[in-house]
């Protein structure tokens, strides 16, 4: 593979434009993390840093499930780039159309309409608008400790006040629900005016939480029997991250949508998607405007997605070897750690590691990253660290990555005086 460019702008630099023109808290933090040092390429699971130190990447948040720079991904959307790299949003564009098929074949027959978006958050907003049209009911579930982004409408189903400080409310009714109360979404009905129930199968914000299979079955099945949508929010863990394509569908969960995200661009480009049955999709059949945006089914993002998809297939039994190795080396570091390590959850290639406190499991995000593993911190669970390896990631990978978090929470148990 060809190696990436490096940036010729300096580190003290870097940090400067972020403080004077985005945060001076983000320049801070990045700083820190960094020691001094900004990212500037990256390729498969290793980031290298501007002052030439490498560090594996086992966050960024859940996007770089083939790594970066999968060289199948770049080639397609490099040859999209020299085609057409932007639609005309007047003529059929034939890259979305490609990009709509197969996605709708990949995941299952039973949801073939599809909606693209650029972010999460994106498809959050017309699965919930299109629900609410489609039943003419206001009232949407949601689930305690989820997370679905954080414009204003898909804000109003994520649980942590934390994202809401400072707004008076948001425009969607919404109920949170324990998802230990297997009754909740038949109390609710009964209530009246439920549009849709929408929940992650598993909750990667709140810390990789797995919800329970059976009380989401029940759910769902409450849901269509009051007239509402059961709506699969698998930005964080589908497409094979927590080891099925859909992990709703995998369940047997009778879903009406799933919601895909993250690293459906093949970590290359932005790119989500809503696929959906006919009835739910039926607003936006009857009106193709009814919700649109204007970089929706961009040529670029849709040309990644098949090579994303193939690629993530083409490694999905090397994932299952991953996780199952991954389930053994935490297993054993919880173990040398019981007094510090309080609990190891999660699915596949997608798990949360507990500490005590706050302070400890901050402690061990700034070791990692200063002894060069990058992962992803959980704002709203602040006791959690999650773990995003990627399905590029080798066995020896896997190890190194655990033997760094091992020495990590020596450290922070030391400081913090934890365990």
């Amino acid at each position: 593979m060809t190696a990436p460019a490096t940036t010729t702008v300096a580190a003290p630099e870097v940090f400067d434009r972020l403080r004077r023109h985005l945060s001076p808290a983000l320049a801070l933090t990045g700083n820190f993390a960094g020691r001094g040092a900004a990212e500037e390429s990256a390729d498969g699971c290793r980031v290298t840093l501007s002052d030439g130190r490498s560090a594996l990447d086992f966050g960024s948040y859940a996007v770089t499930l083939l790594g970066h720079r999968h060289p199948a991904v770049t080639a397609a959307v490099r040859a999209q780039l020299d085609t057409m790299p932007t639609s005309t949003r007047s003529l059929a564009n034939p890259v979305m159309a490609a990009a709509a098929a197969r996605l709708s074949g990949y995941l299952d027959d039973r949801l073939p309409k599809v909606y693209f978006g650029l972010g999460g958050a994106d498809v959050v907003e017309v699965a919930v608008k299109l629900a609410r049209l489609a039943t003419g009911r206001g009232r949407v579930l949601a689930v305690r400790g989820g997370f679905h982004g954080k414009t204003v409408g898909a804000l109003a189903l994520t649980h942590s006040p934390l994202y809401r400080a400072g707004l008076r409310g948001c425009v969607v009714d919404v109920v949170h629900l324990d998802p230990e109360d297997p009754d909740a979404v038949r109390r609710e009905a009964a209530a009246g005016e439920v549009a849709a129930l929408v929940f992650e199968p598993v909750q990667g914000e709140n810390g990789a939480v797995p919800l329970p299979t059976e009380v989401l079955r029940r759910w769902c099945e409450d849901a269509h029997r009051a007239g509402a949508f059961a709506i699969a929010d698998e930005i964080q863990c589908g497409l094979r991250r927590c080891g099925a394509r859909s992990v709703a569908l995998a369940d047997g969960l009778p879903v009406d949508a799933v919601l895909l995200g993250k690293p459906l661009g093949g970590g290359v480009v932005p790119l989500s998607a809503l696929l959906c049955t006919e009835r739910m999709y039926a607003p936006l059949a009857a009106d193709p405007f009814l919700h649109s945006a204007t970089f929706g089914g961009h040529p670029l993002s849709c040309a990644a997605l098949p090579a994303a998809l193939t690629a993530v297939e083409e490694l999905a039994d090397h994932g299952r070897e991953l996780a199952a190795l991954l389930d053994v080396e935490l297993a054993a570091l919880a173990a040398r750690h019981p007094g510090v390590v309080g609990a190891v959850r999660g699915r596949g290639l997608l798990r949360g590691i507990d500490f005590g406190s706050p302070g400890t499991a901050g402690a061990v995000v700034v070791g990692l990253a200063g002894a060069g593993l990058l992962v992803s911190p959980c704002l709203g669970r602040p006791t959690t660290v999650r773990l995003l390896p990627p399905l590029v990631a080798t066995a020896a990978e896997i190890a190194e990555a655990v033997g760094i978090l091992d020495a990590a929470i020596v450290d922070a148990a030391a400081v913090t005086g934890a365990g």
